[in-house]
């Protein structure tokens, strides 16, 4: 088994941390989720595994290698990020055909009969320069890069960014086929969480440049639950247990509860539980706690 291993990763910008001694292993032959909010480090630590940016400190190996100092280990990897395309970027003078064809040259396991099946099916034309595409057919595009790339370990960035319904359902079938046909490694990163949570294997939740939680992501929202009621019976139904967004209204009080391995809620209190969804999840350990 193929592992992708980060270790004490740093990566700051000026007088800036935006990731700080982050440490996390991925394992070959899963689809991960990488979730957080705006500004949370995402983009910078799929940038950083695959080598398009230098860490501050710590180091990433694959299978033992060190990515920075070895083109085997760079041939394995692909990261394909959000275009955003501006009038004065260079690439917007590129037409599909020819940044297809530059990514064809950088990928060494290259399949360009893929890239022109996914051209056809998301109906591209290649003639078009990408300062003229919409950001969902831009979208298309760098699905068509990590596809294609067959890279082992494979990064998307927000890939379903500016997609319609219809499109987004075609990717995440897409996606669910190339790993069950080739075994390959995925990490998605992207905010529509609940409509991705089935294809996610394991979850990654990043959150101001650390990672606050790693884990089968059924596991996780198996372990969640959304306990509401007078304040008094919900602090002694919680009590011990790890809570999370705790809320009061007047004598009410809601939490989020993430329990332990053979951990439930304390017997006896009268309390209304409720199963949660990753999405929810996600916003009970990330967002701001009420005011009470």
């Amino acid at each position: 088994m193929s592992k992708l291993v980060c270790e004490n990763l740093t990566k700051a910008y000026g007088q800036k941390t935006v990731l700080e001694n982050l440490n996390l292993t991925l394992e070959s032959g899963k689809i991960y989720g990488l979730i957080g909010r705006n500004g949370a480090g995402k983009t910078t630590l799929l940038s950083l595994m695959t080598s398009q940016t230098p860490v501050t400190s710590g180091r990433v190996t694959l299978d033992g290698q060190r990515i920075w100092e070895t083109r085997k280990s760079l041939d394995r990897l692909c990261f394909s990020r959000e275009l955003n395309i501006s009038a004065e970027s260079g690439l917007s003078a590129f037409t599909v055909k020819k940044y297809l064809k530059t990514a064809a040259s950088y990928y060494t396991h290259w399949d360009q009969a893929m890239a022109d099946d996914l051209v056809a099916k998301f109906e591209l034309n290649v003639k078009t320069k990408l300062g003229k595409l919409s950001k969902g057919m831009l979208s298309m595009v760098t699905i068509i890069v990590a596809m294609a790339s067959k890279a082992e370990f494979t990064f998307l960035d927000e890939p379903v960014a500016g997609l319609d319904v219809v499109a987004r359902e075609q990717f995440y079938q897409l996606l669910l086929e190339e790993y069950t046909e080739t075994g390959r490694t995925f990490v998605i990163s992207t905010h529509i969480i609940e409509e991705a949570a089935d294809v996610m294997e394991e979850v990654i939740i990043l959150d101001k440049g650390k990672i606050i939680r790693e884990q089968n992501t059924q596991e996780l929202v198996d372990s969640a639950r959304y306990v509401t009621g007078l304040a008094d019976q919900v602090d002694g139904a919680t009590a011990g247990l790890e809570c999370h967004h705790s809320e009061n209204l007047g004598r009410s009080k809601s939490v989020t509860v993430l329990l332990g391995e053979d951990e439930d809620l304390n017997p006896g209190y009268d309390v209304t539980v409720q199963p949660v969804n990753l999405q929810k999840v996600f916003v009970a350990l990330c967002g701001e706690e009420a005011r009470v």
